[in-house]
């Protein structure tokens, strides 16, 4: 029998990601600060250049968190142990096979990386030292995708935060010894992130060991059954599909803003971060309704399945109400603190009201993103993304004519509602997709 989702449950899984998520931008001060304090700026450029490239190459996987999560709480629904812990050896194998083949290719990624976005000649040979140090801890770093997936699926977010602060605080600390202590520069950058990421692997195998305990992590047959792999391609295709066209999205809207100028291009990356802090913020409630809807969703409990979309959307208004007070009470000392440029901040304070907007606006399409995974309706998440961002381009070709950058705003904010209102739509088909088994 699938467990009673609680307002305690939901939070029980939600804090720690929260709270997880927190040490990500920590983690990005500390890398910039180390080398800042060598004095020149070709240093801050290549770590700023070289951690970019990787994130973008490693986003690529991002997929194995987002599908394994949805798969593996449906086997759990459905009491499966057995395929639980298959799941986890496929996706170690996908993870660990990946990252070898991004050693294999490191020329060619760099290279083709260096056309795309070129810089002056000591950033890129700086950023070249960095990245070729930083490709061979790959492996970690995408298996380290479909463990913490796992680790959500099974509602462990205790071990989730455990592991993102073992991962970010070893980094913190070897920053801070390899840089600051023994010299080594940019390098030293890149062997901390390096040590961190292995390290944090061999921690998330032991966090996870309860799935070796099972013979049927190394069944074979089983992890490589024609069935099941067929359907994880479908559901993870889907979902990398669905985050193209959502950085489609966001890419562009940058694009779009450094048409008004050098100014509002700077105070429009300022006002991402809210919507940055709001997505870390509500991680928590989509992997929570993930978690729950995905072990709902296999142990066929309708009822249950609807009071955990009911409950940890709840909590996820609760969350982004407080928000939204928070960007109104103090935003303006928050773009203080984040640029010392009057103009810029001039011109951020202009858009401001986009930013108290946006987490109560984009409330559903986030929740409604978890509670899709978790029941692996990748197929309407990829569908409604791609009509989202259609619509999202039109608004803006309409609007910016008309309202320059507060019409590029409305269109970005409006994609959260078209995306929303378009799952919406299709959850309807989701609850009726629980087909409750027969009795007698």
């Amino acid at each position: 029998m699938v467990q009673e989702v609680t307002h305690a449950r939901v939070l029980k899984i939600a804090i720690p990601i929260v709270i997880s998520n927190a040490t990500i931008p920590i983690l990005g001060i500390v890398d910039t600060g180390v080398v800042g304090q060598m004095g020149e700026a070709a240093p801050i450029g290549a770590v700023g250049i070289g951690a970019i490239i990787l994130t973008a190459i490693y986003w690529f996987f991002g997929f194995l968190r987002m599908g394994t999560t949805g798969l593996a709480a449906q086997a759990r629904g459905q009491g499966d142990r057995g395929e639980v812990a298959a799941i986890l050896t496929r996706v170690l194998m996908i993870g660990l096979g990946a990252g070898v083949i991004l050693i294999a290719a490191q020329s060619l990624l760099f290279w083709g990386a260096f056309k795309v976005s070129p810089a002056s000649p000591e950033v890129e040979e700086l950023a070249s030292g960095y990245l070729a140090i930083r490709i061979w801890s790959a492996p970690a770093a995408i298996a380290i995708y479909g463990l913490l997936g796992w680790l959500i699926a099974a509602e462990r977010t205790g071990a989730v935060l455990a592991l993102q602060v073992w991962m970010n605080g070893v980094n913190i600390v070897l920053d801070l010894w390899f840089v600051l202590g023994l010299g080594w520069g940019v390098n030293g950058v890149a062997f901390a992130t390096f040590l961190a990421e292995w390290s944090a692997l061999g921690l998330g195998l032991w966090l996870c060991r309860s799935a070796f305990n099972v013979p049927d992590w190394r069944d074979w047959g089983r992890v490589f059954d024609k069935v099941r792999l067929i359907r994880f391609a479908q559901v993870n295709g889907d979902i990398l599909i669905r985050t193209a066209a959502l950085q489609s999205i966001f890419l562009s809207f940058m694009m779009f803003a450094a048409r008004f100028g050098d100014v509002t291009l700077a105070a429009n990356q300022i006002l991402l971060q809210f919507l940055y802090v709001t997505g870390y913020a509500l991680d928590g409630f989509a992997f929570a309704a993930e978690a729950m809807v995905g072990a709902a969703m296999g142990a066929t409990d309708r009822r249950t399945l609807r009071r955990a979309s009911i409950l940890s959307s709840f909590w996820g208004l609760i969350c982004n109400i407080g928000l939204a007070v928070a960007f109104f009470a103090f935003g303006p000392m928050m773009i203080e603190i984040m640029s010392e440029a009057k103009e810029v901040n001039a011109t951020a304070m202009d858009y401001l009201p986009w930013m108290v907007a946006a987490p109560l606006v984009g409330l559903a399409s986030w929740m409604l993103d978890g509670i899709f995974i978790g029941a692996t309706r990748t197929k309407d998440m990829r569908n409604m993304m791609l009509l989202s961002a259609i619509a999202y381009f039109a608004t803006a070709f309409a609007l910016m004519p008309l309202f320059g950058n507060h019409g590029l705003w409305a269109a970005l904010i409006l994609s959260f509602v078209y995306r929303g209102v378009l799952l919406g739509l299709r959850y309807p088909a989701l609850e009726n997709a629980v087909v409750a088994p027969q009795k007698g």
